[in-house]
């Protein structure tokens, strides 16, 4: 019984040193946010919102499964606007919209936000600024790095787990 007790504390400690960002001074975790922002607040644009967001979720999947600094998440979705624009284009076309997506990264300032069991302080963040339209409306947002929204995506036969946290769990249990 001693042994299950330990072994059971011991991957309880390396779960949460692994789960929980260690700062020490300066050094906290960099978050890259996406926000996906809607033409308006009209029920029509937010829904567009949504969908365009469902696929442009689906397109980063395998450009960011081997990112692993903050760094190389911005060089590697500022070398892809092109992608993303065309991705949510489609969308917007596909759905009778005639206005076009405008892709950047930005550092804004931004409030608290929770994203469930992630709360990001307000302050200034680099974030990937998907406007659609006017980009007036209210945004769908998330992390892209670390790839935290990737993991949940519409197609939930299909799940796509892309963090390493996320296999250096699944390899400890």
């Amino acid at each position: 019984m001693k042994y299950i007790i330990g072994i059971v504390s011991a991957l309880a400690i390396v779960l949460i040193l692994i789960l929980c960002p260690i700062s020490s001074g300066n050094q906290e975790v960099e978050y890259l946010r996406i926000h996906i922002r809607a033409n308006s607040n009209l029920e029509v644009d937010q829904n567009v919102k949504y969908k365009v967001k469902d696929a442009v979720v689906e397109g980063l999947i395998p450009i960011l499964s081997e990112i692993e600094t903050f760094d190389n998440a911005k060089q590697v979705l500022a070398e892809n606007f092109e992608y993303i624009e065309s991705i949510a284009n489609s969308v917007l076309e596909d759905n009778g919209f005639t206005y076009k997506s405008n892709a950047k990264i930005d550092n804004e300032y931004f409030p608290t936000r929770t994203y469930e069991n992630i709360t990001l302080e307000e302050g200034y963040y680099d974030a990937l600024i998907l406007e659609l339209g006017s980009g007036e409306g209210n945004n769908w947002w998330c992390i892209v790095f670390p790839a935290f929204c990737f993991t949940n995506t519409k197609n939930y036969d299909n799940i796509v787990y892309i963090s390493r946290i996320w296999e250096i769990i699944n390899s400890v249990l």
